[in-house]
C-alpha cells in the first residue's frame, strides 16, 4: 500500500473518465487514453466504473484509482456511495478506491465512518481516497482513517467554495497538517495551475477534463476566441 503512495509522489494523475452521453464513452476508449497517457508520463489513472478499471488495469500498468458514480435517490453523494459500488470497484482491480467524504447526504443515511470501516474489514488491503470539499471535511476523512485525500469535491458542492480556479488554498491548508498524502484535483486547466499546487504542497496533482475530454477542450477555445471576436 505504501509502495503505491509513493510510487504517485510529486506525480501527474490523468482522470480518464467519459459519461454515457459522450463520444467518448467506452472501455476500449477509455484503457486507450490512459495507455496513451501512462506513454506521456503519467503516474498513474483515475477511472469510473468496473467495466472501465478492468480494461485499463489490462492495457496500462500504472496504479489506479477506482471509482463507481452511482445514483441513490435518496442521496446527493454519488461517487462510489456504498460498499457495493466499493466492492464493485476492488474487484475490478483498482489499487485505490476513491469515494466521496463530503457532509452531503449519503445512500440509506449511512455515516461515513461506517463506510469506511467496512472497507478497512472487507478489503484491508485496499487504499481509500477521500474525496473532499472543504477543510473540515478533509480533517475528518484524515482523522476516519483515509489514506488519501482529494480536493476533487471543492467547487461541487452548495457548502464548498464557487470558484472558477483549483482551490489552492484548500490544498495549501490540507498539506501543512502533514498528516496524509493531500492530492490536488478540480479546474486544473494549464501548467502553471498544475505546478502551483505541487508549490502549495499537493503530493500529487490529477488531471482529467483538460486532457481527456475533447468537447470540453474545444468548448473553452471557441468561448474564448468568440468572446475576442466580440472584443475586436
Amino acid at each position: 500500500m505504501d509502495d503505491v503512495i509513493a510510487r504517485l509522489k510529486n506525480g501527474f494523475i490523468v482522470s480518464c473518465q467519459a459519461l454515457e452521453n459522450e463520444p467518448l464513452h467506452g472501455a476500449s476508449i477509455m484503457a486507450a487514453m490512459a495507455r496513451a497517457a501512462e506513454e506521456g508520463g503519467a503516474a498513474g489513472i483515475r477511472a469510473n466504473s468496473p467495466a472501465d478499471i478492468s480494461a485499463i488495469k489490462d492495457k496500462c500498468s500504472l496504479p489506479v484509482i477506482g471509482l463507481y458514480k452511482k445514483h441513490y435517490p435518496d442521496s446527493d453523494v454519488y461517487i462510489t456511495p456504498t460498499i457495493r459500488e466499493v466492492s464493485d470497484v476492488v474487484s475490478a482491480g483498482a489499487d485505490m478506491v476513491a469515494i466521496d467524504s463530503t457532509f452531503m447526504s449519503r445512500p440509506r443515511n449511512e455515516k461515513l465512518e461506517q463506510l469506511i470501516a467496512e472497507i478497512r474489514k472487507s478489503f484491508p488491503q485496499t487504499l481509500i481516497m477521500a474525496d473532499i470539499s472543504t477543510f473540515e471535511e478533509g480533517v475528518m476523512a484524515m482523522e476516519l482513517g483515509a489514506d488519501v485525500v482529494s480536493t476533487t469535491m471543492s467547487g461541487y458542492t452548495p457548502h464548498s467554495p464557487q470558484i472558477a480556479t483549483p482551490d489552492y488554498e484548500l490544498v495549501g491548508k490540507l498539506a501543512a497538517l502533514a498528516r496524509v498524502p493531500v492530492f490536488a484535483e478540480g479546474r486544473i486547466w494549464s501548467l502553471e495551475e498544475c505546478l502551483r499546487c505541487y508549490q502549495m504542497g499537493a503530493h500529487a496533482v490529477v488531471v482529467g477534463t483538460a486532457i481527456t475530454r475533447p468537447q470540453e477542450i474545444v468548448k473553452r477555445f471557441v468561448t474564448n476566441i468568440q468572446a475576442k471576436m466580440l472584443e475586436s
